[in-house]
């Protein structure tokens, strides 16, 4: 465990020294903005295509993903991968009323491997995926569902949300709900796939048993990392392995139809998924925007001419070199159906 968090305290520092030496790129973000553009960074609407969002801040030649704003819009969280792609880290970014913050390290995040940040619709908490201790002080072994409560000025310490949905196995990536269900990730012994996605909803200030979505959203592959719309509406998943799949995996969506029933999981299209991994969906409060990772490439990978070492370093160190990116495109969500 020593040599673990010897690593990961390394790779932590690394960032940060790259970080600071790109300082140039990211005071653009201290500078001031006008009301009527301070959200998005004051970026331009992405249209129906799907765009970088905040490209050399966010979406940078490292390994982003996950992305979940506040109802407010003034704060956001989101996952660096480390390059050993083993180790996580929450990032954010707050809007104090007339400068966007620099990217920084989570108060909650840095120590442990913290990943997929989802807001509760209501922005009084935060949830997350951690491998941290529970008691004893020793990493766990399997990913738990974490949260904080948002305070006066900062976050409270994380509280792990227990037994029924946390078990010895991991799971990942929560949604809720405005009446607080949760939805998640998990490969259970009953699941229909290697992974599949779970509900869990609030009774009396508890959880009850985890529920499988069913047999529309989930099958005999995989399905994975969901997001359920606040009223519960409809949801967007990934999945891998299916027949309309594009490529690594693609975004997927599925509208309720009564308390157990969900339409057949329909596939977002290539105007959205790529040929690479789309995956970590999030759509805005205000219902504008769709946002989600993937790793698609630049093109110039693609091109069939022999390219000079000049060209390969450039792609290799560009922002589109595959690793995760974070996307943001206009979205109805029911123009699917």
């Amino acid at each position: 465990m020593i040599k673990t968090h010897t690593i990961f305290q390394i790779l932590l520092i690394s960032f940060v020294i790259t970080l600071v030496s790109c300082q140039n790129k990211t005071e653009q973000t201290t500078d001031p903005v006008s009301v009527s553009n301070w959200q998005y960074f004051g970026q331009t609407s992405p249209g129906s295509e799907p765009h970088l969002f905040s490209p050399d801040i966010i979406s940078t030649r490292r390994n982003e993903r996950d992305f979940a704003i506040s109802p407010a819009g003034n704060e956001i969280f989101y996952t660096l991968v480390l390059p050993d792609k083993n180790h996580y880290v929450i990032l954010y970014m707050y809007f104090d009323g007339f400068f966007w913050s620099e990217p920084q390290v989570a108060p909650f995040s840095g120590q442990y491997n913290d990943l997929e940040p989802a807001f509760s619709p209501n922005g009084k908490k935060l949830f997350f995926i951690s491998n941290r201790p529970l008691t004893d002080g020793k990493e766990k072994s399997d990913y738990d569902i974490w949260f904080v409560d948002k305070t006066m000025s900062d976050w409270s310490k994380p509280v792990n949300i227990g037994a029924p949905v946390n078990t010895i196995k991991s799971e990942y990536y929560p949604s809720v709900t405005s009446d607080g269900t949760l939805y998640f990730t998990a490969g259970y012994d009953n699941s229909l796939g290697a992974e599949d996605i779970y509900y869990s909803r609030m009774e009396e200030n508890n959880y009850t048993l985890p529920v499988n979505a069913g047999d529309s959203i989930n099958s005999s592959l995989y399905e994975f990392n969901a997001f359920v719309a606040p009223d519960e509406s409809y949801i967007l998943f990934s999945s891998f392995g299916r027949e309309d799949d594009l490529g690594d995996g693609d975004l997927y969506i599925s509208y309720k139809i009564n308390d157990t029933l969900w339409t057949k999981a329909r596939n977002l299209g290539k105007t959205i998924n790529s040929d690479k991994l789309d995956y970590c969906p999030f759509v805005t409060y205000d219902n504008k925007y769709l946002f989600f990772t993937s790793q698609r490439i630049d093109p110039g990978f693609k091109t069939n001419y022999r390219k000079n070492l000049g060209v390969i370093l450039q792609l290799a160190d560009g922002i589109k070199n595959g690793l995760g990116n974070i996307y943001w495109v206009e979205f109805d969500a029911q123009a699917f159906r």
